[in-house]
């Protein structure tokens, strides 16, 4: 039987720009989650849940461009240092000195930039599916044309997001949900964020990431170009502190996530336990932003 968590959604503004976040759980040993390349926050909320059950505080984050965050049309608001800083920011407004920070594709490369930007916030790394050196040609292959689609012919997302709108989420299975979320775009925005995505730097450079001195679990699997076996085994042989879970399949830790839940959940108590370099102090919110809670 599941363990009953409590849930609430937030928002915090950063500058005109509105970000929107679950928190799961209570207490100060803090994890943030971070959603794959156009995905919504809610495709962590099952691993968020059962971290919060053994009594961490995690947040899952929707990212600018993402979920319900406000999507603005402008490529340069894009780029994975400007993610990391935005997780910065919540860390900021939460009040949270340090957390273990992990995601997604994506989300695990913006964890490694948090980790290179605010090292002294990071207490640990969960790394699923980093997205480096090796994944250029396929990515490029996969969001270029969507690029092009959503820029020059945007009728096909808005009519994508039509169809998409009109399936309830409460009548389909949890990922059928998250599939149709992520197909819920907005042509100009898409185009942005992509654009933003791939000019600018995939993650830190091989030599930043070397000097990452946080404990981090990296997972990968074989035979998808876009997440390559290779990048996450490289990762892992960069990072200091790292350990390395080899999953069945893209699709493991979503249908039967047990196994990797409790390597997790292991891991996660090796953080709770390890001394941390530099403690600081929480910062609080900035007159540039303001966070607002309310009820899930």
């Amino acid at each position: 039987m599941a363990t009953l968590v409590s849930e609430r959604i937030g928002q915090v503004f950063l500058d005109e720009d509105r970000i929107e976040f679950t928190e799961y759980g209570a207490g100060d040993d803090w994890v943030v989650l971070v959603h794959g390349q156009l995905m919504p926050r809610r495709m962590h909320q099952p691993l968020a849940r059962v971290i919060a059950a053994e009594g961490y505080h995690v947040v899952t984050v929707d990212l600018l461009g993402h979920g319900r965050s406000d999507r603005p049309t402008d490529p340069m608001q894009y780029s994975m240092t400007a993610f990391g800083e935005q997780v910065v920011a919540l860390l900021d407004h939460l009040g949270a000195a340090q957390a273990v920070v992990g995601g997604t594709s994506l989300g695990s490369n913006v964890a490694l930039e948090v980790a290179d930007i605010a090292p002294d916030r990071v207490r640990g790394l969960i790394l699923e599916m980093p997205v480096l050196d090796n994944a250029l040609e396929a990515g490029i292959m996969a969001f270029a044309p969507l690029m092009f689609l959503a820029r020059f012919v945007p009728v096909s997302v808005t009519a994508t997001r039509a169809v998409t709108k009109l399936v309830p989420r409460g009548v389909v299975p949890f990922w059928a949900g998250i599939v149709l979320d992520t197909l819920n775009q907005r042509a100009a925005p898409m185009a942005a964020a992509i654009h933003g995505i791939f000019f600018g730097r995939v993650a830190p450079p091989s030599k930043l990431r070397r000097l990452i001195q946080v404990p981090a679990l990296v997972v990968g699997h074989r035979r998808d170009p876009l997440h390559p076996w290779a990048d996450a085994a490289m990762l892992a042989e960069e990072l200091p502190q790292a350990r390395f879970v080899e999953a069945r399949g893209i699709l493991e830790w979503r249908f039967r996530p047990d196994r990797l839940n409790q390597e997790t959940l292991a891991f996660l108590e090796t953080c709770r336990g390890a001394e941390t370099s530099r403690p600081v102090a929480a910062r609080r919110a900035r007159g540039r932003s303001r966070t607002r809670r309310t009820p899930s």
